[in-house]
């Protein structure tokens, strides 16, 4: 996939009890700050300010239903209220491996969203599952 350039951004961050941590824009909260939330708030600060991805479609770390489990996805987009796309996230450093693929299609089973894209911040696929596979794609889907 491309290569991204994460936008300048003003991240408020404050330090308690010898912990980092980031006020998280969208969730309207403080939130430990660890190398996997970095990779988030950046990737969150790229689809709003250079996708121009509505930041009132945008939920964070929400909690699903798989079967008996209880997992949370990193980042979901609707679009004309249904899920559009799942963002996973990864520190860096993290391979994107078929593992962490198959994570996200694991959690798109209930979600049914049309694209998937996986990121630990230096590298990123993406993948377009609107005809029942998962086609590679060389850029994140235009929202318009």
């Amino acid at each position: 996939m491309q290569s991204i350039r994460y936008p300048k951004h003003e991240f408020r961050f404050k330090q308690e009890a010898d912990k980092e941590w980031i006020f998280d824009e969208f969730r309207k909260q403080w939130v430990r700050l660890t190398p996997e939330e970095w990779v988030r708030q950046n990737m969150l600060q790229y689809l709003v300010q250079t996708l121009h991805y509505p930041a009132t479609l945008i939920a964070v770390e929400k909690e699903i239903s798989l079967g008996e489990l209880k997992k949370r996805f990193d980042i979901l987009v609707y679009r004309e209220s249904t899920p559009w796309m799942i963002i996973e996230c990864k520190e860096m450093g993290v391979p994107l491996s078929e593992a962490v693929l198959k994570q996200v299609l694991n959690y798109n089973i209930s979600l049914r969203a049309s694209y998937i894209i996986i990121t630990n911040g230096s590298d990123t696929a993406g993948f377009d599952l609107r005809n029942g596979t998962a086609e590679s794609i060389t850029g994140f889907p235009s929202f318009s």
